[in-house]
């Protein structure tokens, strides 16, 4: 349903609805609180799924660190939640390290195949690449990524930080009901790529809730990652079998390209909200746009309109089209298109966007800000004993990718190619060897030099505007770390894209259960158009470090699988 009519029918359900996010009573906090931050004296880790934040913490008590932790419950949650993410993707982390008390950035995603060009694309009538298949392919980043952080912070032998993933792949797991669902979604689509059926089917169905399932090409596939090392996947046996895979089934995707990759470090870049600093990392992610919402919302006085009000969502939903106009124009890979970064995320800059916000009416069409020059997928974060703090995003892309699965090797490879554009002169546009736009970025917030706040959101360009809630309904509306991920939340889509997609309608609002129907009404009066979504709201984690007490805070995602806990 998409209309800018509110009817009886729907007004009298959202009357009876809105009020209502959780199904018990709690005696504290907000209503929509699904239970209290988990506490732990020593470390805690928070992922979307239990076992691997059991694994997160076995690892940390076996003495490994909270970078170990991270790399460890990824890989598990490669196999037990193959969905959003795995060994066939990229990844991005931002590492506080206690020792040098230093955020770090990596940009672990990979690049484009050398041997495809754009022309491919034009003289074979593409307007935009396709989501499945051989074409979208990209090298996958993660492997490289876990090598990167394991060589330069890891304490534990990476052999001792895989093998929980190795032994859950060979002994099997049940699948959990959430995890069911996304299998059933990503099979619908993907059950005639090469090799899908193979690893992820049985019978012509996937895997069912309470199934216990077994993976052991992929646990052969990690033991011999953790026995030979990273360049077993880019140079040894595993790349041979992905590209000889890939060429057999006509994709461009080589040998070559895997054997050149590289992950990078980067710099993370901050900006300043009522306090807080908030940490992301440059493009090409698109992590600075929820430091740019946030900056032009800073002109406003949020608390002062409230949650559950009309004038605070339509502030937010107008940020935020604003500062993805200027995503879709400038964020791309730094290589081939250096986005003018501390001109986007100028305060100067910023109070001139917020004036173009209309208090009163929703824009169709926002123009691309002229900057200063100068001046499904998973989400994981852990925190040990000496006060490392690891902020983690890895993803597929499209859940389950490209549905491409190489023979033997029990994961699917990813379809991130799908996010350049075909448009000559984009900063986005499709080239050899380059890096396409970005959808998954992790999360890092200090205040006054000490961390405080590690924490992200999956789900594609859900998360800049989720990053920037998240700390909005801590700050501004005074919720706790679990409430501020519990709450209600607040999703438009439509706006230009990095692709080359423009926004000419101003797109459509997707509310939460939670906000009231006076809200809405309000909000369709103010020219939104507001349609009922299931599930893209995204999955949080975060940790929240108390200095005062020495202790850490930990949240996670009650609508999905999400565990915190500590020790």
């Amino acid at each position: 349903m998409k209309t800018k009519l509110l009817s009886f029918s729907l007004a009298a359900g959202l009357a009876l609805t809105s009020g209502i996010s959780a199904a018990a009573d709690r005696i504290t906090g907000h209503h929509f609180a699904t239970r209290s931050e988990a506490m732990a004296p020593n470390a805690m880790a928070a992922t979307s799924q239990p076992l691997a934040t059991q694994v997160a913490l076995d690892i940390m008590q076996q003495g490994g660190n909270a970078i170990d932790a991270a790399i460890a419950a990824n890989a598990v949650l490669g196999l037990v939640e193959p969905t959003g993410n795995g060994i066939g993707g990229d990844l991005f982390a931002i590492i506080w390290d206690a020792e040098s008390e230093q955020l770090y950035g990596l940009n672990a995603s990979g690049r484009s195949p050398q041997s495809l060009t754009l022309e491919y694309f034009k003289q074979n009538g593409y307007s935009s690449i396709p989501p499945r298949g051989v074409l979208p392919l990209s090298v996958p980043g993660t492997v490289d990524g876990w090598f990167e952080l394991h060589e330069k912070f890891g304490q534990l032998p990476m052999a001792k930080v895989l093998a929980p993933a190795i032994e859950y792949a060979r002994q099997g797991f049940p699948v959990t009901e959430v995890i069911a669902y996304y299998f059933e979604r990503n099979a619908e689509v993907l059950q005639e790529q090469p090799g899908f059926a193979e690893v992820f089917m049985k019978d012509g169905q996937p895997p069912q809730k309470g199934e216990r399932f077994t993976n052991p090409d992929l646990a052969n596939t990690l033991e011999t990652i953790a026995e030979q090392g990273r360049d077993v996947f880019y140079k040894g046996d595993i790349a041979k079998t992905i590209s000889d895979f890939v060429a057999e089934h006509d994709g461009f995707l080589s040998y070559d390209d895997l054997a050149e990759h590289s992950s990078t470090w980067v710099e993370p870049v901050a900006t300043n909200y009522r306090g807080y600093d908030l940490w992301e990392l440059p493009p090409n992610t698109q992590g600075i746009a929820a430091q740019q919402i946030l900056n032009i919302l800073e002109n406003f006085d949020l608390a002062s309109m409230g949650f559950d009000s009309a004038e605070y969502i339509h502030h937010f939903v107008e940020a935020k089209k604003l500062a993805f106009e200027d995503r879709a124009k400038y964020y791309a890979d730094p290589a081939f298109s250096k986005a003018p970064v501390e001109g986007l995320l100028d305060k100067g800059y910023a109070k001139e966007r917020a004036q173009l916000i209309n208090p009163n009416k929703a824009a169709n069409a926002v123009e691309t800000g002229n900057p200063p020059t100068e001046g499904d997928t998973i989400y994981l974060t852990t925190a040990d004993q000496a006060g490392n703090m690891v902020s983690l995003i890895q993803s597929n892309y499209r859940g389950m990718g490209s549905g491409v699965t190489p023979t033997d090797l029990g994961f699917v490879l990813q379809n991130r190619g799908e996010l350049f554009a075909l448009e000559e002169g984009h900063a986005n546009v499709f080239a050899p060897g380059k890096r396409p736009f970005h959808t998954i970025i992790p999360a890092f917030v200090t205040k006054d030099g000490k961390p405080v706040m590690s924490y992200g959101v999956m789900g594609g360009a859900t998360q800049p505007q989720m990053h920037a809630q998240i700390l909005i309904n801590m700050i501004d509306f005074g919720m706790n770390l679990q409430e501020a991920g519990d709450a209600p939340r607040i999703l438009h889509s439509g706006s230009s894209q990095p692709t080359g997609e423009q926004m000419t309608d101003g797109g459509v609002l997707s509310l939460e259960n939670g906000f009231s129907a006076k809200t809405r009404r309000e909000l369709i009066k103010m020219g939104h158009t507001l349609q009922e979504a299931v599930g893209p709201y995204g999955g949080y984690q975060a940790i929240w470090k108390n200095h005062e007490e020495d202790v850490y805070y930990g949240a996670s995602e009650s609508r999905k699988d999400g565990h915190a806990a500590g020790f």
